[in-house]
């Protein structure tokens, strides 16, 4: 059988890593296979975790769209996927909407958002969009290795997580809105790039709580996102929002995927 891992290189430092394939990273799209609807909300299928479902539940709630969840919690349920033939590239997220069942994050994602209305007014606004979503698709791919990481490659990558976003990635997004002067980063309306930078920066947060302290405009980003009525729902206790991952929940993980 497929080993259920990707073998994917820390850029703090330079020891391989290897990530379960909660950590997709190509763009491939997938999904087109039929199959009987059982209901009108999507169905989401991985572990009771983050990961790369994350963001997809994020843009789900941000849409105002109810969905289901199918935790993995066994490695018997991920080979029963396997074996049914559904897991196009035989890994997780999976989401059934629509009629399809999808796999790879990105394809998942830029669906939801065209769907939803969350992916700007043209080809234009749709590429500029992609741009900052890759941004901070880099910077969370550093984040979403940190509990899979031994306790001294942690203490690196903490100091790597920092550096990167207040030095790379953060001085983007305040020049973007200093420059583009409206209340979100493309166009005048909420849209993927919004959420998934308010998710990263929630998640820098947990690593150092004043990371933006020298962003003044991502501050007031940060308060305007929260307060939108959908995104401040996801932001109460009681939500499908995940917690940061601990040890068992590695444990767990590591058990149904290895």
């Amino acid at each position: 059988m497929l080993l259920a891992f990707l073998g994917t290189r820390s850029a703090s430092f330079g020891n391989s890593c290897l990530l379960p394939l909660l950590f997709d990273q190509d763009l491939a799209f997938s999904g087109n296979r039929k199959f009987e609807e059982m209901s009108a909300k999507p169905k989401l299928y991985y572990f009771d975790g983050r990961g790369k479902m994350e963001s997809i539940r994020w843009l789900l709630a941000a849409a105002g769209v109810e969905f289901e969840e199918e935790f993995l919690e066994t490695r018997d349920q991920y080979e029963k996927l396997l074996q049914d033939g559904v897991l196009l590239f035989q890994q997780v997220p999976m989401v059934e909407i629509d009629g399809m069942r999808m796999v790879q994050t990105r394809a998942i994602l830029s669906y939801i958002a065209a769907k939803y209305n969350l992916y700007g007014k043209d080809l234009k606004e749709r590429a500029v969009i992609d741009m900052y979503v890759g941004g901070t698709e880099d910077l969370m791919g550093f984040i979403l290795m940190f509990p899979f990481l031994s306790a001294e490659d942690k203490e690196k990558q903490r100091a790597f997580i920092v550096q990167k976003a207040t030095s790379r990635y953060f001085p983007v997004y305040e020049k973007v809105l200093k420059d583009h002067g409206k209340d979100f980063l493309v166009g005048n309306q909420l849209s993927r790039a919004d959420v998934q930078l308010l998710e990263v920066i929630l998640m820098a947060e947990e690593y150092k709580p004043d990371i933006l302290a020298k962003f003044p405009l991502l501050q007031s980003f940060k308060a305007r996102m929260s307060a939108i009525p959908n995104i401040k729902k996801f932001l109460q206790p009681g939500s499908q929002r995940k917690p940061l991952a601990d040890k068992n929940a590695v444990a767990k993980v590591m058990k149904i995927f290895y």
